[in-house]
């Protein structure tokens, strides 16, 4: 009979322990892996092909984060913009379409009708030819959906001749476009 009670007092014991507030499946407080944030580059090459910039784009919160490093371009203040597809075909780099707009808002910032999701600042590039520039492309994702740089037909980064005024419809009279880059899963 005491071996009974004991093997009976064993198994209580046991159970009590699994059933246990504090396991993590009980609590949900089990510690999940952190998910990785959604990442994406483009290497921008001018209409010879030779490679004038770097970006890096991270998907965030609050749109996708670019930051790009460019080199060997005309010190000043250039137009740079996310393109609506994801072709880069030199010399004029037509083939990246418009900017990125799903919204179908107008150009520019300071555009009381704008501003395309694919507006971003311009870039200025130094007197050695190099420039640097982070910016987050607000409203924008890496993920699946009609905001996403990763669509079905990708887009492009495009880096323009002249500075973009941040108000006029289309493309800010930035000038021909000098530098392009697919943007593409990391």
């Amino acid at each position: 009979m005491r071996g009974t009670l004991i093997a009976a007092s064993t198994l209580l014991a046991v159970l009590l322990t699994g059933c246990s507030p504090d396991s993590p499946e009980e609590t949900g407080s089990e510690e999940k892996e952190p998910k990785e944030p959604k990442a994406a580059v483009a290497q921008l090459q001018n209409a010879d092909g030779d490679r004038v910039g770097t970006a890096t784009l991270t998907e965030t919160e609050n749109g996708v984060d670019i930051h790009l490093k460019a080199m060997d371009l005309e010190s000043g203040e250039h137009g740079f913009h996310i393109h609506e597809t994801g072709t880069c075909q030199p010399p004029d780099f037509q083939s990246a379409g418009g900017h990125f707009n799903p919204e179908d808002k107008a150009h520019g910032k300071n555009n009381p009708d704008g501003s395309h999701a694919g507006d971003l600042p311009n870039l200025e590039i130094q007197s050695g030819g190099t420039g640097e520039l982070k910016v987050t492309a607000k409203g924008t994702t890496l993920g699946p959906g009609d905001h996403s740089l990763l669509k079905k037909d990708g887009t492009a980064l495009v880096i323009h001749e002249d500075p973009d005024d941040l108000k006029t419809d289309p493309a800010g009279d930035a000038g021909d476009r000098i530098a392009c880059g697919v943007v593409k899963e990391k």
